[in-house]
């Protein structure tokens, strides 16, 4: 049987260095990605799982925001995106987030942000790194808890905006030292996560490859249940 296939949204700005590594950790974790690149390549009933990848800002105009004069947009990948957890959601097939990813999951399900996050969580380390710098607490029976533990986790951050009232079905399953969320999943199947920050970065971190392993898992379940074309 071949390898479960991911489907990985990515910003057109940045996408064509950031989508290699992306598809580096689900090969890692025993799949294989594909790259969409505009909604014209985007169906899920091809794949097994989603990638909502990192990258611009999510127009607030999509959960009742103001914006801000620092946002950088992309109205058309916002549209995408958001289709996209819908039509997961609908078929059953698991959706990792990956920062904007997170936050779009949320918006798709009805939820709104922070657009200044560090302007709200005065406590929070204001961090902009790769680097796993910044330490978060996951909350205990969590998904996210089975897969990572409850011990404190260093992460990096590279976000100004983040999760403000959760979208239907989500709950939150890590929060900085500052109390701004960094990771939201759904309680129920299919699965859902969704990480403020970059895992992909963090490759050698076996704390960050059971979150790619586990989306595989859950791919190759689905798959065993409705196998895709292809």
């Amino acid at each position: 049987m071949t390898k479960p296939l991911i489907g990985v949204t990515t910003s057109r700005r940045s996408g064509w260095r950031i989508f290699p590594l992306i598809a580096f950790n689900v090969w890692m974790a025993g799949g294989r990605a594909v790259r969409w690149v505009d909604g014209r390549e985007a169906d899920v009933t091809d794949v097994d799982g989603v990638i909502i990848g990192g990258g611009d800002d999510i127009s607030p105009d999509l959960y009742g925001g103001e914006l801000v004069r620092s946002a950088r947009l992309d109205p058309g990948r916002d549209a995408l995106e958001r289709g996209l957890v819908h039509e997961a959601f609908d078929a059953g097939k698991p959706v990792l987030g990956i920062c904007r990813g997170s936050q779009m999951i949320n918006v798709a399900l009805g939820g709104s942000l922070h657009q200044d996050a560090y302007g709200i969580y005065k406590e929070s380390d204001r961090l902009r790194t790769i680097l796993p710098r910044k330490e978060i607490h996951i909350q205990p029976g969590t998904h996210l808890a089975e897969l990572s533990g409850t011990e404190p986790m260093r992460i990096n951050a590279l976000h100004s905006q983040s999760v403000d009232c959760l979208g239907e079905g989500l709950r939150v399953a890590a929060r900085d030292r500052g109390g701004m969320v960094q990771a939201i999943e759904r309680a129920r199947a299919p699965f859902v996560l969704g990480v403020q920050w970059h895992p992909e970065h963090l490759f050698y971190a076996h704390r960050q490859q059971a979150l790619f392993k586990a989306l595989v898992a859950a791919a190759a379940d689905e798959r065993a249940i409705s196998p895709t074309l292809g």
